[in-house]
């Protein structure tokens, strides 16, 4: 063979794996979009079914009560961040990923069946609540799984700029779920939005569940064998014992980063509409644009962290919601204008992108293949569920309380707490520094 003929045939392999390592990116950012659009349908109608399950009080009580529900969800990711991380790294990727889309697809189908508290009374709020906690179980699993999978398949060198597509689906999801929100309100009036039509999204994620299914039993295994048979695979002894300090600072980091991220997206739509009193389709339609921008822009942030180190992009988001979190916040709250208010919002959202870009892929630098995504999906749910879940939670009974600034206080140290972790990073992002 001619080294022209090698040369030619190093170049189809290279395309090929190339082509290969695309889909597989594709095939499991597919599930995790379908995953977090169920989880944030949720979120989205609950202004308009609240009065459904809860219904009694005034609209900021009956939030509060879905947002506690909302709450619960996270609290069982740490159970479905160790139960799926210990399922990835004994028995497959591939394995978890499939049983985490099943999950979530039937904790759909439960909510867009359920019957309202004047139909089964005490049960159906319970069932609700249920529902919520399978469908936190499937996703605390979802994250560490993906994230590993995506930055197993990855081109060194460019594993920022492929894991970030994890975040790209993430939102992806919100965005579907906040679109399927403004297309519904177009069609069908409040009254029929607050009677039924709220249960729409829930069957059509669960629907789109079943696409994603197909699409990951296509995926191939990356965990190699000698690995899923190591003594500490998915064992969280071995985890704690040889990487207790990388497992605290996913923990720190991951603390304020998911805060930040549910305060400007999930809990957006309610401030706007609650605190800065501008009507729903209104906040709607400009959450909507700055969740599609904030996507778009995440394979920048990410393969600028490919050059710049992980350590100097995490060090920018910790510094910047530290610095920028109050007085964005403190702004919005009287906000005339929708283009400032989307000035503001994305400028929260740019800062934050610097670590949800590369946050799957830090974390899952942080620990060895045998632990890699119980490490990633435990610690990542452990923070999640005490910052992120809560922040709806916490917003709006500290505004209850008449203290609502205080959540602004509590958003910006978070921050902080980021920026300080982030300094024990080693200088090229990777581990921990010595």
């Amino acid at each position: 063979m001619t080294d022209s003929q090698q040369q030619k045939v190093a170049l189809t392999a290279t395309a090929a794996d190339s082509k290969k390592r695309i889909w597989s990116i594709v095939g499991a950012s597919s599930g995790n979009l379908v995953e977090w659009f169920d989880f944030y349908v949720y979120s989205f109608f609950s202004l308009y079914f609240a009065h459904v399950f809860f219904p009694s009080g005034d609209t900021t009580t009956q939030l509060l009560q879905t947002a506690g529900v909302f709450a619960a969800g996270f609290l069982m990711r740490p159970i479905g961040g160790w139960l799926f991380g210990y399922i990835a790294d004994r028995h497959g990727r591939k394995a978890s990923m499939l049983i985490s889309v099943c999950m979530m697809c039937l904790g759909s189908l439960v909510i867009a069946c359920l019957p309202g508290y004047g139909e089964i009374g005490l049960a159906a709020p319970v069932i609700l609540l249920l529902a919520r906690m399978f469908q936190g179980l499937s996703v605390g699993g979802e994250y560490g799984t993906s994230a590993t999978y995506m930055s197993e398949v990855a081109l060194e060198g460019r594993k920022g700029f492929y894991a970030s597509f994890q975040y790209v689906t993430l939102i992806g999801g919100q965005l579907l779920a906040v679109l399927t929100v403004v297309v519904l309100q177009q069609i069908l009036s409040d009254e029929e939005l607050r009677s039924w039509g709220w249960r729409i999204p829930f069957f059509l994620g669960a629907a789109l569940a079943v696409v994603a299914l197909w699409l990951r039993r296509s995926l191939n295994e990356t965990s190699e064998k000698k690995n899923r048979e190591h003594r500490d695979a998915g064992s969280i002894t071995g985890l704690l014992r040889n990487h207790t300090r990388a497992f605290l600072m996913v923990l720190g980091f991951t603390a304020g980063g998911s805060l930040s991220f549910y305060t400007f997206t999930t809990y957006m739509q309610k401030y706007l509409v609650n605190t800065a009193g501008m009507d729903a389709r209104s906040a709607s339609g400009l959450m909507t644009g700055c969740l599609l921008v904030f996507m778009l822009i995440q394979p920048i942030v990410g393969a600028l962290s490919d050059k710049i180190g992980r350590r100097a992009s995490m060090m920018i988001f910790g510094a910047g919601a530290a610095i920028c979190t109050v007085p964005i916040l403190l702004l919005l709250q009287n906000v005339q204008s929708s283009w400032l208010a989307f000035a503001l919002i994305m400028l929260a959202l740019i800062i934050t992108s610097f670590y949800t870009a590369i946050s799957g892929i830090l974390k899952a630098e942080m620990f060895p293949p045998e632990v890699r995504a119980l490490g990633v999906g435990l610690s990542y749910a452990v923070a999640n569920a005490i910052f992120g879940g809560s922040a709806e939670y916490v917003a709006l009974l500290l505004k209850r309380e008449g203290i609502e600034t205080s959540f602004f206080w509590y958003v910006s140290a978070m921050g902080a707490l980021a920026f300080l972790v982030s300094l024990m990073l080693h200088r090229k992002g990777k581990g921990i520094a010595l």
